[in-house]
């Protein structure tokens, strides 16, 4: 016999990741998905979103023993600037296709914001692929870049790579500001650097690829002047994020996810820095979880009805299945 349970979804710049339980217990089953969610002219393509979260929601359904999945979470990166067609259609599809009855949908900043300090005051750093800052005083959310890799995302995986390349690009025509181990690194990790244009520009996936070369930059910064400068601009951006958006009083809990900081001390230690100098009454504390398991944490509080997070239509709406939303 199933159970009724829930639906808890990160989607993020590097794939799909799925999470099924039953309120007051551990999710039960997850699985997921390497392929980012396409965006077009109308922002995140719901159909795409659907396409590979059903047949994942569906095994670990019925791997769990679960089902209807009556509540979902999904935090889907662009949320807040290209969700408009995530808002009007993903209720409906989810209903349609997983029994879903009520949800909530958010920017993947607030499911990384929840699964890092819970419903309590302070900022939260969620950097990977792509990077954004969200703070909240509980009743409101404030918000810094996540503009995507070509308008921001600045201190990003994608940021840092790109930077690396752009470096290995500058020591390859004989530019001021090159480096010859990011160039060698470059040609180990995508073959001759003059194809790059022709790799990179046609590419849907193209953060996630440029992404991929920031480890490069992280292993080269101990022996390379031109890597370790990029780490620490790149920590200049992170932590201007982080003051845009913590809030002002108080001793607010701050914390860093996502998997650029597991690029480790070349940019850890310029952070610190940068954070200790702009934010000295924030307290920096490790983060409880990550995405996935805000939204898993979003979707137990839906389901037992002590769902209490400020609402805003960019930033976090909770919407029945079919009908009109739920502006809180």
């Amino acid at each position: 016999m199933t159970v009724p349970g829930y639906l808890a979804v990160d989607s993020g710049g590097s794939g799909l990741r799925v999470a099924v339980g039953v309120p007051g217990r551990p999710p039960a089953a997850q699985r997921e998905s390497q392929e980012p969610v396409r965006t077009g002219a109308r922002g995140i393509d719901p159909a795409h979103l659907m396409a590979q979260l059903v047949p994942l929601a569906r095994a670990s359904a019925a791997e769990a023993g679960i089902g209807p999945l009556e509540t979902a979470a999904v935090g889907a990166a662009g949320f807040a600037t290209l969700g408009d067609a995530l808002r009007a259609e993903l209720p409906g599809a989810l209903a349609r296709e997983l029994g879903v009855r009520q949800a909530v949908l958010a920017a993947d900043a607030v499911t990384a914001y929840v699964g890092a300090l819970g419903p309590r005051p302070g900022a939260v750093l969620a950097a990977g692929t792509g990077l954004i800052a969200v703070g909240t005083d509980l009743t409101a959310w404030r918000r810094a870049d996540g503009w995507g890799h070509l308008l921001g995302d600045c201190g990003s995986g994608a940021w840092v790579g790109r930077a690396g390349l752009e470096a290995a690009l500058r020591a390859h025509d004989g530019r001021d500001g090159g480096s010859a181990p990011l160039l060698a690194g470059a040609k180990e990790q995508f073959g001759p650097v003059r194809d790059l244009p022709g790799m990179l520009y046609p590419r849907s996936d193209r953060p996630a690829v440029l992404a991929s070369f920031a480890p490069r930059v992280a292993a080269c910064a101990a022996h390379d002047p031109v890597a370790a400068d990029i780490l620490r601009a790149a920590a200049r951006h992170i932590a201007e994020s982080a003051a845009a958006v913590c809030p002002a009083d108080g001793t607010p809990h701050m914390a860093l996810t996502g998997g650029l900081f597991r690029l480790g001390d070349p940019l850890l230690v310029p952070l610190r820095e940068e954070l200790a100098g702009r934010l000295p009454h924030a307290r920096q504390v490790p983060a409880e979880g990550d995405p996935l398991h805000g939204s898993v944490r979003i979707a137990t509080d839906l389901a037992a009805g002590r769902f209490t997070l400020p609402g805003e239509p960019a930033m976090l709406c909770v919407v029945p299945a079919q009908g009109d939303r739920d502006p809180r």
